[in-house]
């Protein structure tokens, strides 16, 4: 028996069967839902016809459907380690300052760029108004529950992701809507209702983070935060992404008609959300390494800032366009692409973590 210390390798650490398959469960529900829509138009219109308010857009299967998504995303967040953003700011500036400054705006001047010139042969002026405002909407709401699982892939900080998450959700309540409007406005010929905007943040942010806030703050009191955190937010997580599945069945079965005659579209759709993932990511964790930020908190940053919120952009997109635009497809599109492309940067920020500074030698 061998008395020196030998090294144990950590063991993999790998994504749950939902997460690690997403692109693949998301592509069957396309098939699904155009299968529906297809074979029981009948079925789809009444579904269709089923809104909070006449004329509002606000479908209501979609809606429980996407607070299912949202609500238990909300309960992972803790506000209260906001109070540790001032002992580590070089990181949360980066953060913020991609997220905020940069993300939606070059979104908008890419999707500009593609949608109008380099794919005007192949995309008529009204599709392509849709798509811009889908892409920027998608741009727009920066990534708050899949960061979590990139963050693990990485090694990140756990608590410093968490605080980048929430800062971020703060900000979310009062720039969201106006960025969307301003942008959407002026790279489209598009109107977008500031009223149905705020209803929309209003019902996807304001009240599923309080929902999510008074149930954290109750099951911890009740149960503890080690209960909470280690057996009943992993029991939750399936919740998440099945309801999201079930709300792309309902949408891709809304917009079957669409989408059948419009294959290409998708690919072509898929081309600026990729540019912009990687362009922005790519900035966030320049910056980083120019500031000599720990890989810990870098990692999770330049993830964080390619990643998007993409319920509230589908939930969003939705109610200002309704479920058969061209605006929830770029928004479906988006989800469609985020796993293959941010388990790919994820596997270029852990080839890289000899460009950074060691744990203890950083300042932040």
């Amino acid at each position: 028996m061998a008395t020196g210390a030998t090294s144990v390798p950590a063991p993999r650490k790998r994504l749950n069967v939902f997460e690690r398959y997403l692109t693949v469960w998301v592509g069957l529900c396309m098939l699904i839902g155009l299968a529906l829509g297809k074979n029981a138009p009948a079925l789809v219109d009444a579904l269709r016809r089923m809104e909070f308010g006449r004329g509002s857009q606000v479908n209501i299967p979609i809606a429980v459907l996407i607070w299912l998504m949202i609500i238990p995303m909300m309960m992972k967040v803790d506000f209260a380690a906001i109070r540790a953003v001032g002992q580590k700011p070089r990181g949360m500036l980066v953060t913020l300052f991609v997220n905020w400054l940069v993300k939606p705006f070059s979104m908008a001047l890419i999707s500009w760029i593609f949608f109008r010139h380099v794919f005007g042969a192949w995309i008529a002026p009204s599709d392509a108004d849709q798509y811009i405002a889908g892409t920027i909407i998608l741009a727009a709401a920066p990534c708050t529950a899949m960061v979590f699982v990139w963050s693990y892939l990485t090694d990140g900080d756990p608590a410093y992701t968490l605080v980048q998450v929430s800062v971020n959700d703060l900000i979310m309540l009062f720039l969201f809507a106006p960025i969307v409007r301003f942008l959407v406005s002026g790279a489209s010929s598009l109107t977008v209702p500031f009223l149905v905007l705020l209803y929309s943040v209003v019902a996807f942010i304001v009240i599923p983070l309080a929902a999510g806030i008074l149930l954290r703050r109750w099951l911890t009191g009740r149960r503890g935060k080690q209960w909470f955190e280690e057996v009943f937010l992993p029991k939750l997580s399936p919740v998440t992404i099945l309801a999201l599945l079930a709300t792309l069945v309902f949408i891709f079965a809304f917009q079957a008609d669409n989408i059948t005659g419009r294959y290409l579209h998708v690919v072509l759709i898929a081309i600026p959300i990729l540019i912009q993932v990687y362009f922005n990511s790519t900035l966030a964790y320049g910056l980083m390494r120019v500031l000599k930020v720990r890989h810990s908190v870098a990692a999770p940053g330049a993830l964080i800032g390619a990643s998007n919120f993409f319920e509230l952009a589908v939930a969003t997109a939705i109610a200002l366009f309704g479920p058969g635009s061209g605006a929830a497809l770029a928004t479906v599109v988006g989800v469609l692409v985020e796993v293959p492309v941010m388990l790919s940067v994820c596997g270029f920020c852990n080839r890289t973590r000899h460009w950074f500074p060691g744990e203890l030698e950083a300042g932040l």
